[in-house]
């Protein structure tokens, strides 16, 4: 896909992705530039430097681009996310609501404070990123595409991981609930799981399985207008459904 998908009349050409300065978040971003679209980069202050390499990458590429530390879980930094992106670039087209983080260990031995921190960034964060694009979308008056991550770990629970299962499934029922309301909007909102690296053997790279989809999974949720609520699994068979 050399160029953005139109949304009704209107050709998006503006995304916003968090999680962008490593893994899969920087995949997404440097796709969406070759697909066409200006891109607002998020992390972390202490990714900032690797946050500027992904900006100064999307440049390289032609493309505009803006990068903005924050925690995705705090509502002010999320809002300034929203406004740096309208005032830099024009509004907000796509949300990628990429950021997570995992936290491991025995139930019996949980730590409640890593359990609710992994609920706010891989939960709280995806709601606030949906909530306040959507607003911004709703007042530009042109839909847009809203898209969390999830993970085959959202699809079926695995020990020693209580937090981040339980905040990837919430994932999926909230993009659902999301996707009910939000479509009357000419918006659309939909996830994607992919699978974690268990072995050198056994799983593609994460990088590499992003950009090596035929026609990558950036492209089936931001180009099928129709598709609401959808998970799309990218795990190399992971998980089979």
């Amino acid at each position: 896909m050399s160029q953005a998908e139109q949304i009704g009349d209107y050709t998006p050409n503006v995304a916003v992705v968090t999680g962008a300065a490593r893994g899969i978040g920087r995949a997404i971003a440097l796709r969406l530039a070759d697909d066409g679209f200006d891109v607002a980069v998020n992390d972390i202050s202490s990714s900032k430097s690797a946050l500027e390499d992904v900006k100064n990458l999307i440049e390289s590429k032609g493309k505009n681009a803006i990068a903005v530390t924050g925690d995705v879980s705090v509502e002010a930094d999320v809002e300034n996310l929203i406004a740096e992106t309208v005032k830099v670039l024009g509004g907000i087209d796509v949300m990628v609501a990429n950021a997570g983080v995992a936290s491991g260990g025995k139930f019996l031995d949980l730590d409640i404070s890593s359990f609710d921190r992994v609920i706010s960034i891989n939960l709280r964060g995806v709601m606030l990123c949906y909530l306040l694009a959507a607003r911004q979308m709703v007042k530009q008056k042109r839909g847009g595409r809203l898209i969390g991550a999830s993970s085959v770990f959202g699809k079926r629970g695995v020990a020693y991981n209580q937090a981040y299962c339980a905040s990837k499934f919430a994932v999926r029922g909230l993009t659902q609930s999301v996707a009910k309301e939000v479509r009357h909007q000419k918006i659309t909102c939909n996830s994607y799981a992919p699978g974690l690296i268990l072995t050198d053997m056994t799983v593609i790279e994460e990088d590499k399985l992003i950009d090596g989809q035929p026609g990558s999974f950036v492209k089936s949720l931001i180009g099928h207008h129709d598709d609401q609520g959808t998970t799309i699994t990218i795990c190399g068979g992971m998980v089979m459904e």
